[in-house]
């Protein structure tokens, strides 16, 4: 009869295990409303640019939003920044010297307006 004692404590305990915390939808009744993520589009001016030029991120976000951009290559990553224009347009270059030929750089971007940010990326793959 002792581990028929035993098989009742453990719904005992976790009876009480669950009235020590509130309930989900008690939680989500006083939580605040979210916040939207900023709009964040990108794109690259050439997609597979040659040894030694330049070659742009081009942003559309929220006018007068920060930007954020890194470029994750083979062996470094490069981050630059800028702000975007009235009307959310942000341009961001990246001159492409001695890069792995062939190999698909992705350029992170985030933007930040207030306390609103949003992020997304593009790529370019350099070449010889």
């Amino acid at each position: 009869m002792k581990n028929a004692g035993a098989l009742f404590s453990v719904p005992i305990a976790a009876m009480a295990l669950f009235a020590a915390f509130p309930s989900a939808s008690a939680s989500a009744a006083g939580a605040a409303p979210a916040v939207t993520p900023l709009p964040c589009h990108a794109s690259m001016s050439n997609s597979h640019p040659r040894d030694y030029t330049t070659v742009y991120v081009n942003v559309h976000t929220v006018g007068y939003a920060s930007v954020t951009t890194i470029a994750h290559y083979k062996t470094t990553n490069h981050k630059k920044s800028g702000k975007a224009g009235k009307k959310g347009d942000a341009s961001i270059g990246y001159y492409i010297s001695r890069a792995t030929p062939g190999y698909r750089v992705v350029v992170s971007v985030r933007v930040v307006s207030g306390k609103r940010s949003g992020s997304c990326s593009t790529w370019f793959i350099p070449r010889r």
